[in-house]
């Protein structure tokens, strides 16, 4: 099997906070999905390089070297061609609502301004989508100083400042600049009006500046600044700004190995994942984001049905997440298939999220507002779920497709439950059964260090009565469950750095979880291991092991799900728990390492 035409790690991501899209070093568009993130894909050439359809943007130079950046503070990039006989580069965003100039007549779209930077340089241009994953060539009729793709239930048009061409599955343009002369392109939504050359110059002047704005509202002053940025900034580019939820990552079916079938769609909110994100962006001083999806997952609790409290993962609007198919026309990137839309874990018991919703809303109490009356009767409908049900076997944080197990970290979680619910009656004077509650809490202590033991070597193991080691157990002192000193959870640090780490690379676990073919390693792991090091006190392996994780990020700073041995990008991509799992991995790191560092720091 030979190299993929792009690999995932190749890329950069742009959006506007109702969808993204990725572009590769060599400016091509590949994956963009329409209108929204969880919609399907306009350009999917990044999962079939034949039927997905790309937007390419190529100039005629002597083998150039392509180079990606970001403008500084913002989630504007900037692609590169630079050779001996010129040089040239594209300018992609997409404009955020709040920055739009005239927004009684802006539609949402994609900006292309593309520069020659020295020398004449000739571009071609191919913007060719196809709709519905790919199932769709649309028609393509000519406009006034445009061009209309036109599908069964979307449309799409294209404008530009140079004369454009169609044939009969994609749009075109030749054109050449000379140094300092820029061109642009703009693909937007079916009200789209064709803009002028001050329009744009507008777009792209607010949308910089609005991006600026909202990076220098991060209260961390300390090491790794630009990463950790960077890190916010892809997290905001996976928030929607309409409803307040979170993706778990921006893309789907993209391979954990390639050539395997493991290929799941990540375009959903996952209330783990997102609770997470919450702890991120409080960290680093984004509350309103923090309160955003505390409203959304509120609604989602009070609309739920009692038995259910919450569901795993919903769909980016809160209504319910779509069910797996899959699609046999695409290829699957790097030949990797089954490709999936929607993931059939939301039909799946996963005892954990109980535990990282509460901790969330724990957490945007202290740093946020307090909760409401109505809110915290939701809360405790959840703490009754949790006591009512924290004994039984589930699919666990790695949604395993075998028979439920009793995990350990589902048990961890169900115990955070109800110690935040705990903490938060105390501290907000709530009315609650609180020794019912404590009552509960302690069993589930007691059940952890009983059943859930190695019985040879004491330390935690993946599932109780079992031997197999899992990198879920790093959450324990993270969320506090166990002293981050205590000797048992040494042993436990020790036999996860033996047997589930190599060099720079952690894996989640070692056994067999019901599916076939294997994995990479899991970028998140690695940061949980290195913060759990830092816990510990062994500064000198955790500051190492956090330059390692952070080498896996690509050039631009984004990391994916997981990587493989060589340490290239695998899994979906940028995926949140990744960056969330590396702020806060150097988040710690960084205050360990100040000289007023107590160990008693409540987080």
């Amino acid at each position: 099997m030979g190299e993929p035409l792009r690999t995932i790690g190749d890329h950069g991501i742009i959006g506007d906070l109702e969808t993204a899209a990725l572009i590769a070093r060599d400016a091509t568009i590949d994956y963009l999905c329409w209108p929204s993130l969880d919609s399907p894909t306009v350009f999917a050439e990044l999962l079939d390089t034949e039927k997905g359809g790309a937007f390419t943007l190529h100039p005629d130079l002597d083998r150039p070297e392509r180079l990606q950046l970001y403008v500084p503070d913002t989630n504007v990039l900037l692609t590169r061609w630079m050779a001996e006989d010129g040089s040239a580069e594209v300018r992609d965003l997409m404009p955020l609502a709040a920055a739009r100039v005239h927004p009684d007549r802006a539609a949402r779209c994609l900006i292309r301004r593309v520069t020659a930077t020295r020398g004449t340089v000739r571009f071609t241009m191919r913007c060719a989508p196809r709709f519905d994953y790919a199932r769709e060539q649309p028609t393509i009729h000519a406009l006034d100083g445009g061009i209309r793709f036109v599908g069964h239930e979307l449309s799409l048009r294209l404008f530009a400042s140079v004369p454009l061409s169609a044939d009969t599955d994609a749009a075109t343009a030749s054109f050449t600049l000379t140094s300092g002369q820029s061109a642009w392109f703009v693909l937007g939504a079916d009200d789209l009006l064709c803009p002028d050359d001050q329009t744009i110059d507008q777009d792209v002047a607010a949308t910089t500046e609005a991006w600026r704005s909202w990076a220098n509202h991060s209260s961390y002053k300390g090491r790794w600044r630009e990463a950790m940025t960077r890190s916010a900034l892809a997290l905001k580019l996976l928030t929607s700004e309409r409803h307040g939820s979170i993706a778990a990552a921006a893309t789907f079916s993209l391979p954990e190995a390639t050539g395997a079938g493991r290929n799941w769609d990540y375009r959903a909110t996952w209330i783990r994942d997102a609770s997470f994100t919450v702890y991120a962006f409080l960290r680093l001083g984004f509350v309103d984001e923090a309160e955003h999806f505390n409203r959304w997952a509120a609604k989602r609790v009070m609309a739920a049905d009692p038995q259910h409290p919450i569901r795993i993962m919903y769909a980016i609007d809160g209504s319910e997440a779509a069910d797996e198919r899959e699609l046999p026309h695409l290829a699957g990137y790097d030949d990797s298939r089954p490709v999936r839309i929607g993931n059939a874990a939301h039909a799946q018991t996963q005892l954990d999220i109980f535990g990282e919703l509460l901790d969330s809303v724990y957490l945007s109490n202290k740093y946020g507002h307090a909760i409401s009356h109505e809110g915290w009767q939701h809360v405790r409908g959840i703490v009754d779920h949790v006591i009512a049900h924290w004994q039984e076997p589930d699919a666990g944080i790695w949604e395993m497709r075998s028979a439920p197990r009793h995990f350990l970290h589902s048990r961890v979680m169900c115990w955070v439950a109800l110690d935040r619910a705990i903490r938060l009656a105390h501290q907000r004077s709530l009315p609650a059964p609180l020794v019912e509650w404590a009552t509960a809490r302690d069993a589930i202590v007691e059940d952890v260090w009983a059943n859930f033991r190695h019985p040879e070597h004491g330390y935690f193991v993946q599932e109780r009565g079992g031997r197999a080691l899992d990198a879920a157990a790093l959450m324990m002192p993270l969320v506090r469950f166990v002293s981050s000193t205590d000797p048992v959870w040494l042993k436990t640090l020790d036999a996860i750095g033996a047997e589930l780490r190599d060099d720079g690379l952690v894996y989640r676990y070692r056994n067999a979880d019901g599916l076939e073919g294997g994995e990479g390693a899991f970028t998140t792991c690695t940061f949980w291991y290195a913060e759990c090091l830092a816990r510990a006190g062994r500064m000198d392996e955790a500051q190492m092991i956090l330059a390692k994780g952070m080498a896996y990020a690509n050039s631009l700073g984004l990391f994916s799900e997981e990587v493989d041995r060589r340490g290239l990008a695998l899994g979906n991509f940028p995926q949140a728990l990744t960056h969330l799992a590396f702020i806060s991995a150097a988040y710690f790191i960084d205050r360990r390492l100040d000289p007023s560092y107590r160990p008693n720091w409540q987080p």
